[in-house]
């Protein structure tokens, strides 16, 4: 059984950088499609990243030129660098994972962490 933790989350000025680290145990993940999503309150989960097996990315507008999405097969991890941060960014991130293709909605992930709270103040 494969299980997610999330970490690095917090509270963070507009403009700033915050990193997330998802961590994968019970599987080596090096062949899934991995991608984080995040939940601001009130509103539906949405994908902001995605990374294939064979390292090619997407990125929502939303989030282009400033998130960068990565993972380390050795360590088993998942990474979202997130730079200019705005306050709309605030929401719950969660990672998720799939041995198929993934896509642009939750129902075509498999695995997911238990979510790690972004605060962007104004």
């Amino acid at each position: 059984q494969v299980q997610l933790v999330e970490s690095g989350g917090g509270l963070v000025q507009a403009g700033g950088s915050l990193r997330l680290s998802c961590a994968a145990s019970g599987r080596t993940l090096s062949s899934y499609t991995m991608a984080w999503f995040r939940q601001a309150p009130g509103k539906e989960r949405e994908l902001a990243a995605i990374t294939w097996n064979d390292g090619s990315t997407y990125y929502v507008d939303s989030v282009k030129g400033r998130f960068t999405i990565s993972r380390d097969n050795g360590k088993n991890t998942m990474y979202l660098q997130m730079n200019s941060l705005k306050p709309e960014d605030t929401a719950v991130y969660y990672c998720a994972a799939t041995p198929g293709l993934g896509g642009d909605t939750s129902l075509e992930y498999d695995y997911w962490g238990q979510g790690t709270q972004v605060n962007v103040s104004s």
